[in-house]
């Protein structure tokens, strides 16, 4: 009969529920941006119900966008050092309550107002979650524990939005949005059930955010996020018109085709996950010129429907590891505060999300549809000096 070694039983079931936590906050993230996108399926039904156009029903979108950017510097600073844990159920308490509003709202100001608040949370909960995995597993698994955490974001955009849409279409948008309060509601206990207490060492200062732009690396990362995250945004935003108008697909087919740039995305993070343990700053790099070459040659080799789909199935894979390889990133950049480096990136990230599907609106209003596709290529290429110039930093090898 052989004896079990406690100690040895103790810490694999402190692993186990490690990675229980790390996966309780991959549904965080998962939820977060399923609330964010969500309404860009229910605009017709939204603005008809409210008696607004489907472009200022768009600001369902813009709207949470803008305030998450900035929500993710201004929450950590206001909450100083409590618990962590606390923090991350107290904004999944938030996004059920606005989620429940967005659903029960008479007008349409009052629904705005309620999508200011899952601004707030999704920023909020964001800029703590994206940093979370140094504090939940050890040091060589973090890329791996990243990588799960920003599954999330690709689950999202292959079940999340398509489902919710799918329920809006069926029942009723407010269906639609109740059913993303219970969800969270659900997100939220399950956070309460399994994460371990995360006492903030210090309080994150205004000081302490602006000291982080003294740092070549986080420079760089930020300025990367912002070419290469506006850059997809300009061009993403209006990928159906591009599907239907270049390479002639027909509108029935455009619905399954996201849903394969969604799988591919999934995959892209996971690929990428194992890439940047090994070499971060090459992975980074190879993301930024795979990802704009594809874009620039969609105007080019996407002009039927073969050539379409190939390059969108490449843009999924290679954009899908964008989150997890740039987090990395910052938190290589400043492991000393990977909280206030986070909570800069997804400022950053958020703000560019916004920026960009308006700079592409302008750019699709004043040029042919190609113009959105060059832009957006232009974009995120200069981003890859930006990264090549950081080369010597040891922390991002």
């Amino acid at each position: 009969m052989t004896a079990t070694d406690p100690t040895t039983t103790g810490r694999d079931a402190s692993a186990r529920n490690h990675w229980i936590a790390v996966t309780a906050v991959a549904f965080g993230t998962f939820l977060l941006v399923t609330a964010e996108q969500l309404p860009i399926g229910l605009l017709t039904p939204v603005g008809s119900a409210l008696s607004v156009s489907e472009g200022a029903a768009g600001l369902m979108v813009t709207v949470p966008s803008i305030v998450a950017a900035v929500a993710a510097p201004v929450v950590p600073v206001l909450v100083g050092t409590m618990d962590r844990r606390l923090l991350l159920v107290a904004l999944m308490g938030l996004m059920t309550l606005a989620n429940l509003a967005s659903a029960l709202a008479p007008d349409y100001p009052l629904l705005i107002a309620a999508r200011v608040l899952v601004g707030v949370a999704i920023g909020g909960f964001w800029a703590i979650a994206g940093g979370l995995a140094v504090r939940l597993v050890p040091a060589p698994r973090v890329p791996r524990a990243t990588a799960i955490i920003f599954g999330g974001v690709g689950a999202a955009n292959v079940f999340g939005v398509p489902i919710g849409t799918m329920i809006g279409g069926l029942a009723n948008w407010r269906i639609a949005f109740g059913a993303l309060g219970v969800l969270a509601l659900a997100v939220l206990v399950a956070l309460l059930a399994v994460l371990p207490p995360l006492t903030a060492a210090r309080p994150v200062g205004l000081r302490r955010l602006a000291v982080q732009f003294r740092d070549q690396g986080v420079r760089v990362g930020l300025l990367a996020t912002f070419l290469i995250v506006t850059g997809h945004f300009s061009a993403y935003t209006f990928i159906s018109p591009v599907l239907r108008e270049l390479s002639g697909i027909d509108e029935e087919f455009v619905g399954p085709l996201l849903f394969g740039f969604g799988v591919a995305g999934i995959a892209g993070n996971f690929v990428a996950g194992a890439a940047v343990a090994k070499r971060l700053h090459r992975t980074v790099l190879t993301i930024a010129a795979a990802l704009g070459v594809t874009v620039l040659l969609y105007p080019v080799a996407g002009l039927s429907a073969a050539g379409g789909v190939l390059l969108l199935v490449v843009w999924g894979l290679v954009y899908g590891g964008v989150s997890t390889s740039l987090q990395t990133w910052m938190i290589r950049a400043a492991p000393e505060a990977v909280e206030e480096a986070s909570a800069l990136w997804v400022a950053v990230f958020n703000l560019s999300i916004g920026l960009g599907a308006l700079a592409g609106g302008a750019i699709v209003d004043a040029l042919p549809l190609r113009g959105v596709l060059w832009l957006a290529g232009v974009l995120v290429l200069v981003a890859g000096p930006a990264v090549w110039s950081a080369r010597r930093n040891e922390r991002l090898g």
